[in-house]
């Protein structure tokens, strides 16, 4: 059994990767315990002692922050807390990401600036130890006190409510912890406005999203090398020398990376006829390598947002402060999240346009790249089909970090929206999944008019696992099945991504 130790040490998002497809399970190391006790006692002996008004502690939330509440009330506010701020809507949070949450939220507590009791982290520990994932929905946070709603949720079934998924299965929260005899956590003072207040909810998309953006520009280089080819493209515009007099990162390694996977081509190093390409082959560097570059920097933003302690307030036990501030607003990853978005889209809309080159009968090919066009109408409508995703997506493109709505009386005047950045950037990633899966549908079928001649001994192999889903089109067949087929195989190939990447 795989086992991960939450602790102070950095938590990357390669290790968040291997956590979960190793399927680790999650140890609380004695030095966290330790500092979650220590805040812990701290906190219990300075509200027996302290006259002052702390706020989410001995105060309401948000406006009500002027607001004291007694003494015997504090559990029985931080149980409202919960149960009110449970207002989620739409579609529910994918559980793979609802595995993230958990696995986030139980991160930051666990430094010991929270206040939380540790069965409080534990119950959280055993829930994804277990694969119990409470239900989440999507709508809800505006991203600023923290993503309040879907933390709620999250939090839900420590109360005996709500629901959770078990093995697949949606059950009543109630059921499941019969199930395992636990009893429902009775929440301390605070304890409901740090499991609330942070930012998981757009963390998780965001390391789910980074993740999925590396390996979907990794696989765009191939995917683009492969047309490239099947184009009887030109390797020149690949040459490293171009690209040391404009030495962004992101442009070098692309090109570094299709000259790699183009070595030894019989088709790319035949003499051609045409001078140029169209820049949708031409300027693969650029385009690919500044959305390597913004991936990158997204990285690094929720690679450091995960580290961090996002709720409020702050307790410091060590200097006997208590501050009420604003780590959980979402600005940050708002900002790279809509970033993310455009750099995306933006690999996808390229990807679109070398499909259009491909089936436009140009350079030997047939049009719409079938033996017979006019009889069949071959690949016509899959780039019908790319361009259709292609728009949507530009029109998400629209950042969210861009508005703020006024909330809580006025008391919460600037939010991030980086909530709505997050599930607008899922749809626009999974979206540019489906166009690179059309562009490798196209390419495999134009190579195929080249033969005899043969690409690297890369792309060959890359083409020989890909026939193994998707066979080469002789005449019209349903094209859906093998366009999913084709995005099935992207899901399930193996890509090596280089550390620096």
């Amino acid at each position: 059994m795989k086992q991960h130790i939450i602790s102070t040490e950095f938590l990357s998002l390669e290790k968040v990767d291997k956590i979960i497809k190793s399927k680790s399970k999650l140890l609380l190391s004695e030095e966290s315990k330790e500092a979650v006790q220590k805040c812990r006692t701290y906190l219990d002996e300075k509200m027996k002692n302290s006259k002052v008004p702390v706020y989410g502690i001995t105060t309401g939330f948000g406006s009500l922050c002027n607001t004291t509440i007694s003494f015997e009330d504090l559990s029985t506010l931080q149980r409202n807390l919960v149960i009110s701020h449970s207002c989620g809507f739409g579609d529910e949070v994918p559980q793979e990401i609802v595995k993230i949450m958990l696995l986030l939220k139980i991160q930051s507590l666990s430094y010991g600036n929270s206040g939380v009791q540790v069965e409080t982290i534990q119950r959280l520990i055993d829930f994804f130890n277990n694969g119990i994932y409470p239900v989440v929905y999507q709508q809800g946070s505006l991203g600023a006190s923290g993503d309040l709603a879907p933390l709620a949720h999250l939090s839900l079934p420590l109360l005996n409510l709500g629901e959770v998924y078990y093995k697949g299965k949606k059950y009543p929260a109630e059921e499941i912890n019969a199930k395992f005899g636990w009893e429902p956590i009775v929440l301390q003072s605070k304890e409901g406005l740090a499991l609330l207040n942070g930012t998981q909810f757009m963390s998780a998309y965001g390391s789910w999203l980074v993740l999925k953006a590396k390996k979907l520009s990794w696989l765009a280089d191939m995917i683009a090398a492969l047309s490239l080819d099947a184009y009887d493209g030109r390797i020149e515009p690949f040459h490293i020398s171009v690209h040391l007099v404009r030495p962004h990162i992101g442009q070098i390694l692309t090109s570094t990376h299709i000259n790699y996977l183009l070595e030894g081509s019989e088709i790319i190093c035949r003499e051609k006829k045409h001078v140029q390409d169209p820049y949708s082959f031409r300027c693969i560097p650029q385009v690919h390598g500044a959305t390597k570059d913004a991936v990158n920097h997204v990285m690094n933003v929720i690679e450091t947002e995960i580290n961090s302690v996002t709720d409020n307030p702050t307790v410091f036990p060590d200097e006997d402060l208590i501050i009420s501030a604003g780590n959980f607003h979402g600005q940050p990853i708002a900002l790279v999240l809509d970033y993310l978005t455009l750099a995306m889209s933006e690999l996808a809309n390229i990807s679109e346009r070398r499909v259009y080159q491909l089936i436009a009968g140009k350079r030997d090919l047939p049009s719409f790249l079938v033996k017979n066009p006019g009889l069949n109408s071959g690949f016509m409508i899959p780039q019908y089909t790319a361009a259709s995703i292609v728009s949507q997506s530009k029109t998400l493109c629209m950042p969210s970090s861009s508005d703020s709505i006024e909330s809580s009386q006025g008391q919460e005047d600037h939010v991030s929206m980086g909530a709505n950045a997050a599930t607008k950037a899922y749809t626009v990633i999974n979206n540019t999944e489906k166009v690179l899966a059309i562009e490798l549908f196209n390419g495999a079928q134009a190579l195929e008019f080249r033969r005899p001649l043969k690409s690297s001994d890369f792309i060959e192999e890359f083409m020989a696992s890909y026939r193994q889903y998707v066979p080469f089109v002789e005449n019209d067949v349903l094209m859906y099945k093998l366009m999913h087929k084709s995005q099935e195989f992207l899901q399930n190939v193996n890509v090596i991504i280089p550390e620096k990447f």
